[in-house]
């Protein structure tokens, strides 16, 4: 596979396991009650502090893995049938009831403080499939400058998080229901033929091993 369309698949696995667009209607969620300035505060420290935690995991992915005795080919079958789960709820819209049960438990018993941290930038921007993706992809970026690229992806999705969080209102509105909807299930679709390829790549990788 040629470097740029390794990078541009990269791209793709994390936009699309962070999903953006679909954190707008629960950012809303939790941050009811508070004006515009409280939600641009909240908006950043969650993306900051989600953005330190997948830079973590993408340059010390594999120590971690080898800490645990944990081989890549393993991790990216895991990874992938994760990711694969991920994508299943996303086009039976199962994900977003996920979420929004995250949601509304933080909202019950921290009547809205640190959600920045919790449940905004873990599990819901950081969350477990998007761990899995950035450890997997850390290991087919291997090289320096290739590392370097993927901060620079995760820098991308986190700051696509932060303006949707920034216009949350607009798109939501803008959006509507369906539009949700429709974007949900077809981010889903291609999350699912990613995940495909990442089992397919450990269980060659397993095999070659």
């Amino acid at each position: 596979m040629a470097y740029s369309d390794t990078i541009l698949n990269a791209f793709v696995t994390l936009m699309v396991t962070i999903d953006p667009p679909g954190l707008a209607p629960l950012f809303l969620a939790l941050t009811t009650g508070m004006n515009r300035a409280e939600r641009s505060q909240v908006a950043l420290r969650s993306s900051l502090t989600a953005f330190i935690v997948l830079t973590v995991f993408a340059v010390a992915g594999a120590q971690i893995l080898a800490l645990f005795g944990i081989t890549l080919g393993a991790f990216r079958i895991a990874g992938g049938l994760l990711l694969f789960w991920i994508a299943f709820e996303m086009i039976f819209e199962r994900r977003n009831e996920r979420k929004e049960k995250s949601a509304e438990v933080a909202i019950t018993k921290d009547h809205i403080r640190n959600i920045a941290a919790f449940p905004l930038a873990i599990p819901l921007i950081a969350g477990p499939g998007a761990i899995s993706a950035t450890i997997l992809l850390a290991g087919t970026l291997s090289s320096a400058t290739s590392r370097l690229a993927l901060i620079g992806i995760i820098l991308i999705c986190i700051a696509s998080c932060y303006a949707v969080f920034f216009l949350a209102e607009r798109i939501d509105g803008f959006l509507g229901e369906t539009g949700r909807s429709i974007l949900t299930r077809l981010l889903g679709v291609i999350l699912a033929a990613l995940a495909v390829q990442f089992v397919a790549d450990g269980i060659r990788t397993l095999v070659n091993s």
